[in-house]
C-alpha cells in the first residue's frame, strides 16, 4: 500500500527543486556566457554543460519568459503541424497562377502581372518536391545540365531546337548557352557585346535581361562578373525562369505590362532585349521610358533581332519591309526623345547609350519634347502604373559629372561610399556609419559560417536576403560562387535598394505579406533579419513561413535573426514546417535580445511521409 505524502512535504520540494533548478540554470548561463567573452581553459567544459543544458523545457513553471522579459505569454502560441499539399501543387506560383491569370484582361500584358490571392483563397500547406528531386549540379557544372525530374518538362527542347536553348539527354537537361538570337552561344554573342560595351573592366556590372528564355546571357555574363536580373512571364515557354534558376542564375517571373517594373530609378548598367516580343515603340514609347528609368546615366541599352538591320533580314523574320521599318522608326523616335545616344547597329544588334545627365543632352529647335514624370520620387513603383513619360536626372554639379554620382568599377564599387549615401539621400546614414555597417555585417557573417560551415563552400548557390538593407550581408559574402537576391520590403522606413544596385549587387522591391515572383524550390539558402518584426501585426506569420517554404529547396538552409521573444514563436511553428533548427546568442553574448535561428529543411517528396 503506498504511503500518501503530506501536500506541506510536496510544495516544500517542488519549491526546493525549482530553487536548485535555477541556480543550476544561472550556473550554465553564466559558463555560456564565458564560452563567448573569449578562449580559456574551461571553454571545453562551458560547451559540454551548455550542449546538455536546457532550461526552457523541462521544467513547466521556469521558462524563458523568466531570463529575457517576454511581454507576452506564448501559452497561446501553439505548435501547428502542416500537411502536404497535394501533388498538383508541386509548381505553385500564388501570384502567377495560370487559372487566375486567365480572369485578366490580355492588353499591355495585364493578365501576366502579379495577381496574387485574397486570404480566403490562401493554402495553407507545404508545397511538394516531384518524386525522385535530387540537389542542383553544382556551379558551373549547373550551368550546363539540370536534372530532368526537378523539372520535368520537355516542350522547351523541341519549340527552340534550332536555338540551342535547352536539350534532353537521358535523365539530364543540357544547356548549350545558345538563344534565339545566338544559336551559335551565348559567348560569342558576348564577345561582339563587349567589343561596343565596357564589359571586360568592371564598369558594367548589372543587367537587365527583358524576356530572358532560360537566361543564358545571365549564366555566360556570371563568367565575366556581371550580375543580371533576368525575367521572363508565367510559362510563356514553359518552366523557362524554373529552368534559369535551376541553372542556378539569377531570375524571377515577371513582365513589363501596365505596372512598374520593381527595381529603383537608376539601377541598372545596361539593358538588354534579345527578340523579347516587347512593342517598344508603342504605347507612346512608354516601355523604353520605363527602361530609360531603371537605367543608370551613362548606361547602354541592346536590342537585338526584329526590326533591326531590317533591310536585310526581313525574308528571315516573315515579316514585310514596310511593317518592319515602321517599327525601328517608331524605337528611333522615342530613342532620340529620351535623348539616347546611338553606339552602333551591326547585323541583327543595335546599341543606344543614355547620357550621363540633362546638360549632355540639347535637343534640337524641330524635336517635340517629352513629357516629364510628375511623380517626385521615382524608386515609388510597387505596383504603381507605368506611364509614358521622361524620369528626370538628378540634379549635377557640372556639366561634365554623371548625374547622381560617379560610379567605380567594380569590385572597387562593392564597398566605396555609394553616391546615394555620399550624397545624404539615405536618411540616418553617413559615410562613416556606412563603413561600421559593413564591419558589422561582416561580423555577423563570420559567425554564420561557425556555425553553418557549408555557406562558403558552393553547396549554396541560389541565395535570399529577405529585408536586405544596404546589402551588407550579401557584400560580406560575395563570391563567385554564389548570388544573392536583395529584397527590400516596400513597408521599409528608408528605400535602400538603390544604394544596393550602386554597390554591383542586384535586388527588388517586395512585400512579404504576398508571394515572391519565382517557383518553388528555388533558393538554398534565406536570410531574414527582422523580416518578422518588420511585419508584425500586418501579415500572418505562418504566411511568411510558408512562402519561405516554398522558395526553399530540399534540405535548403535559413538563417532568422530577430527579437528573441518573436524567434521562439516562428521556432514553435516551423517545428511542424519540417524543418531542423537550433537557436543562438548574438554574436555580442547572451544577453542581448537579438538572436540567430538556424534552420535545415527537411528531405521530402509529394505522394511520400518518408523524410
Amino acid at each position: 500500500m503506498a504511503i500518501k505524502e503530506n501536500p506541506g512535504d510536496q510544495k516544500t520540494k517542488t519549491s526546493l527543486l525549482l530553487v536548485i533548478t535555477s541556480g543550476l540554470c544561472l550556473i550554465f548561463y553564466l559558463l555560456g556566457a564565458w564560452r563567448k567573452s573569449g578562449p580559456g581553459k574551461g571553454d571545453s567544459i562551458a560547451i559540454a554543460i551548455a550542449d546538455k543544458a536546457d532550461c526552457t523545457t523541462d521544467f513547466p513553471d521556469l521558462t524563458v519568459e523568466t531570463h529575457h522579459g517576454n511581454s507576452g505569454s506564448f501559452d497561446d502560441f501553439q505548435t501547428r503541424k502542416f500537411e502536404p499539399c497535394s501533388d498538383n501543387f508541386t509548381d505553385y506560383t500564388p501570384c502567377q497562377d495560370q487559372r487566375r491569370a486567365m480572369t485578366f484582361p490580355r492588353e499591355n500584358m495585364v493578365y501576366r502581372e502579379r495577381h496574387c490571392p485574397p486570404d480566403e483563397e490562401k493554402i495553407y500547406c507545404l508545397i511538394p518536391a516531384p518524386k525522385g528531386y535530387v540537389a542542383p549540379f553544382r556551379w558551373p557544372k549547373s550551368r550546363d545540365y539540370a536534372a530532368y525530374v526537378n523539372v520535368p518538362y520537355k516542350s522547351l527542347t523541341v519549340e527552340k531546337a534550332i536555338q540551342n536553348w535547352v536539350q534532353y539527354q537521358g535523365n539530364v537537361f543540357r544547356f548549350p548557352g545558345g538563344g534565339t538570337q545566338f544559336p551559335q552561344g551565348a559567348d560569342k554573342y558576348i564577345d561582339q557585346l563587349a567589343s561596343v560595351v565596357p564589359i571586360a573592366d568592371g564598369t558594367v556590372r548589372t543587367v537587365l535581361d527583358t524576356g530572358c528564355g532560360v537566361a543564358s546571357l545571365g549564366a555566360y555574363l556570371l563568367g565575366r562578373n556581371v550580375l543580371t536580373m533576368s525575367f521572363a512571364p508565367r510559362d510563356s515557354h514553359e518552366a523557362q525562369v524554373q529552368f534559369a534558376l535551376e541553372r542556378g542564375v539569377p531570375a524571377v517571373i515577371g513582365v513589363l505590362g501596365s505596372i512598374k517594373l520593381p527595381y529603383p530609378s537608376r539601377a541598372f548598367d545596361m539593358a538588354h532585349c534579345s527578340r523579347c516580343l516587347i512593342p517598344w515603340g508603342g504605347n507612346g514609347g512608354m516601355y523604353l521610358m520605363e527602361i530609360d528609368r531603371v537605367l543608370r546615366p551613362g548606361g547602354y541599352w541592346v536590342l537585338s533581332g526584329p526590326p533591326i538591320n531590317w533591310r536585310i533580314f526581313y525574308n528571315a523574320w516573315e515579316r514585310t519591309k514596310e511593317d518592319l521599318e515602321n517599327e525601328q522608326k517608331k524605337i528611333e523616335e522615342v530613342a532620340q526623345l529620351l535623348c539616347w545616344e546611338k553606339v552602333t547597329e551591326i547585323a541583327e544588334m543595335a546599341i543606344w547609350r543614355k547620357r550621363i545627365n540633362s546638360d549632355s543632352c540639347s535637343p534640337k529647335p524641330d524635336q517635340s519634347q517629352g513629357t516629364i514624370c510628375s511623380s517626385a520620387d521615382p524608386d515609388d513603383v510597387w505596383y504603381k502604373e507605368m506611364e509614358p513619360c521622361i524620369t528626370r536626372y538628378p540634379e549635377g554639379n557640372s556639366p561634365d559629372e554623371s548625374s547622381g554620382g560617379e560610379l567605380l568599377p567594380f569590385p572597387k564599387r562593392l564597398n566605396s561610399i555609394p553616391p546615394r549615401i555620399a550624397s545624404g539621400l539615405i536618411t540616418g546614414f553617413t559615410a562613416e556609419s556606412f563603413e561600421q555597417y559593413n564591419k558589422l555585417w561582416q561580423k555577423h557573417v563570420t559567425e554564420y559560417k561557425s556555425v553553418n560551415e557549408l555557406l562558403d563552400t558552393g553547396r549554396y548557390r541560389n541565395i535570399m536576403d529577405m529585408n536586405a538593407g544596404m546589402g551588407g550581408f550579401a557584400a560580406a559574402i560575395e563570391s563567385p560562387k554564389l548570388w544573392v537576391m536583395n529584397v527590400v520590403p516596400t513597408i521599409s522606413d528608408i528605400s535602400t535598394l538603390g544604394v544596393i544596385f550602386e554597390r554591383g549587387l542586384i535586388g527588388i522591391y517586395h512585400d512579404w505579406c504576398e508571394a515572391f515572383s519565382t517557383y518553388p524550390r528555388t533558393y538554398d539558402l534565406i536570410h531574414a533579419d527582422g523580416v518578422f518584426s518588420l511585419y508584425q501585426g500586418k501579415c500572418k506569420m505562418e504566411d511568411i513561413l510558408l512562402e519561405m517554404d516554398r522558395m526553399l529547396r530540399p534540405e535548403g538552409a535559413v538563417i532568422i535573426r530577430d527579437n528573441f521573444d518573436i524567434l521562439v514563436k516562428v521556432n514553435k511553428m516551423v517545428n511542424g514546417m519540417r524543418w531542423k533548427t537550433k537557436m543562438t546568442d548574438h554574436e555580442d553574448g547572451p544577453h542581448i535580445s537579438e538572436k540567430v535561428l538556424y534552420a535545415v529543411k527537411e528531405y521530402w517528396v509529394g505522394g511520400s511521409e518518408s523524410a
